[in-house]
């Protein structure tokens, strides 16, 4: 497994990787390749969105680093980055997550960011854990959600 930044030939296989997910969870939510683009690829405030690939050369999760701001609708401070994370189900619990974050947490830090932000559905369990599991702390809870933030000049995870 190894991870490279997403470029527009990725978006079709990040389409996927969301499909995979609303079919595994039983919600739709948009998975088009153009909304890939727009809002993982080609989205003004991007940071970096991050692709982990497979062996055979497919995109099985990706995580996507914004810089939050004003008006975000997550409400997340200005200056902080925002952060997404998607695996496919076919890979989950085999460290996709953990080498997507040591990416995410790079370029976070490259581009001078101290905190970044996680908006978690509460009915998502997996999620949870997993930003747990990279060292975010809940610190908001608006009904159905759970913000949680990462001090990524932490020595964790």
């Amino acid at each position: 497994m190894k991870t490279r930044v997403a470029s527009i030939d990725d978006a079709e296989g990040m389409s996927q990787v969301l499909r995979e997910i609303s079919k595994h969870a039983g919600r739709q939510r948009p998975n088009d390749v153009e909304f890939v683009i727009g809002r993982y690829i080609a989205d003004p405030t991007s940071i970096q969105c991050t692709v982990a690939i497979n062996e055979a050369e497919s995109v099985v999760g990706f995580q996507s680093l914004k810089k939050a701001v004003a008006g975000n609708p997550y409400e997340t401070p200005d200056g902080w980055g925002i952060i997404g994370t998607h695996i496919s189900p076919k890979v989950h619990r085999r460290g996709v997550g953990k080498l997507l974050f040591m990416a995410t947490r790079e370029a976070a830090l490259e581009a001078g960011l101290e905190m970044i932000d996680a908006y978690i559905g509460a009915d998502n369990p997996s999620g949870l854990r997993y930003y747990d599991a990279m060292g975010f702390q809940t610190y908001r809870t608006p009904e159905g959600i759970v913000q949680k933030v990462c001090n990524v000049l932490s020595d964790r995870p």
